[in-house]
């Protein structure tokens, strides 16, 4: 950000703790506006900020191009990993994931709408987690837009400035309809099944989405995936058909429910349904794909431009074994590396979410950091380099005052087969900055260089 952008948004700032630094009123007008809104985790409201996080055009357009560029590489190594069984196998996936991996779900795209989890530096920005199967948040951006044009001192900084909040929810709806069409779907106005288990934290989201959808000429509905049922060639839930299983639930949740006769399944078999994302999304979404992208081993996967984005925006990541391996261009032992330099490393389970089972070795005793380690290597694991995380100053209100805190941010862009279309931007004061928890949310607000 320029020095000029840098002081108009101090001033804003500044503004902002002048009118409503002490106006519990409007702090709790804001909360309720929130829940109104439907940008809710749970029971708590994520935005308790009196202004977006803004974010210069001229990055964000850099964020795009190598989002792409990683999005490309990580549908090399899908396709890559469905004809080498050594790369599946360092990948992860179980028997019945890789089962229903390989089940081409009738449209090309791995993932039709997929997060790249990002962390923003001073000299740049690294990408730490991809997840491919299971978004969430895209359906929370236009409320969070709404909610900070709300703001009278906010709208009227606007005003004066180029800018613009970036919309996913149509980027959605248009990659939902073409992956649909491109199934085979027929439908003028297909039916979509927003399906979760009843109850979790994100459902507010789910509402939002539906009636984005229901806007868009397509009938939708939320269920369970305890409610599906098939016969004569058609999944149904609710006394509903459904034409696209817009899929919310975990995988790996799913198949420790169920078996491989339930109804989601069936239809899968016959080709009855679309499913977004296809269980093949689990391929790119396992962490350990990021240890292919960076070991030199696999590097012919990628074209060179790939390979360039990844030397430059993913941190060196290795699955955790007790082997040998390369490091800053020489050959180490794998887990001597890891406990000698603890404050360079992070170890993450290859397929969880929410932040759980994440211990950081810069926060952890020597011995905290040998239990680590060895409960990781009865699981399957992750190592991955720390990288720098940049801090941003914006007033956020609690407890009716408002004040400067300086968070980490986790900027976090959403991919439309494979095109950048906004992003959920987490902050938070820990190493973990993620919603579930206890990390709050905000607008993206581009602002056009000046």
């Amino acid at each position: 950000m320029t020095e000029r952008m840098r002081e108009l948004v101090a001033e804003l700032d500044a503004s902002l703790l002048r009118e409503h630094g002490t106006d519990a009123a409007f702090h709790d007008h804001l909360t309720e506006m929130q829940r109104d809104l439907g940008i809710m985790h749970g029971e708590r409201p994520i935005a308790p900020f009196l202004r977006p996080y803004f974010l210069e055009a001229s990055r964000y357009a850099e964020i795009q191009k190598a989002a792409k560029l990683i999005f490309g590489a990580f549908n090399r190594m899908t396709e890559a990993a469905l004809s080498d069984s050594a790369i599946l196998a360092e990948l992860g996936l179980t028997e019945d994931e890789e089962k229903w991996a390989r089940l081409h779900p009738g449209y090309e795209a791995v993932s039709v709408n997929s997060r790249l989890d990002t962390f923003l530096s001073a000299d740049g920005f690294a990408f730490l987690e991809y997840n491919a199967e299971n978004p969430a948040g895209i359906g929370d951006q236009r409320s969070l837009a709404k909610l900070a044009r709300s703001i009278p001192t906010v709208a009227n900084f606007l005003n004066d400035v180029p800018h613009y909040f970036p919309d996913p929810l149509e980027s959605l709806s248009s990659a939902v309809e073409s992956a649909y069409r491109e199934y085979g779907g027929r439908e003028s106005s297909p039916s979509v099944a927003i399906v979760d288990w009843e109850g979790v934290d994100t459902e507010a989201e789910f509402h939002l989405l539906a009636a984005h959808f229901e806007s868009k000429g397509m009938s939708a509905f939320i269920c369970d995936p305890r409610e599906l049922e098939y016969a004569n060639e058609v999944l149904s839930a609710r006394g509903r058909n459904i034409d696209v299983f817009f899929k919310r639930i975990i995988i790996h949740e799913f198949f420790e429910r169920f078996s491989n006769g339930h109804a989601l399944f069936e239809a899968l078999k016959s080709g009855s349904v679309c499913m977004i994302n296809s269980f093949r999304s689990k391929i790119p979404h396992k962490k350990s794909g990021f240890a292919i992208l960076t070991d030199d081993r696999f590097a012919h996967l990628f074209t060179s431009e790939q390979r360039e984005t990844i030397a430059k925006h993913v941190p060196w990541t290795r699955r955790l074994a007790d082997t040998a391996t390369t490091y800053r261009g020489g050959s180490v032992g794998l887990l001597d590396l890891v406990r000698e330099r603890r404050e360079r490393f992070v170890l993450k389970p290859n397929d969880d979410y929410g932040g759980h089972g994440i211990s950081f070795g810069w926060e952890s005793s020597e011995a905290e950091w040998d239990r680590a380690i060895e409960s990781a290597l009865n699981d399957h694991f992750i190592v991955q380099e720390r990288v720098d995380v940049e801090r941003t100053d914006i007033p956020i209100y609690a407890d009716g005052t408002a004040g400067i805190e300086s968070l980490n941010v986790d900027l976090d862009p959403f991919l439309f087969n494979g095109n950048v279309d906004g992003a959920m931007v987490r902050l938070g004061g820990g190493s973990l900055v993620n919603i579930t928890q206890g990390g709050m949310e905000a607008a993206l607000c581009i602002l056009e260089d000046y």
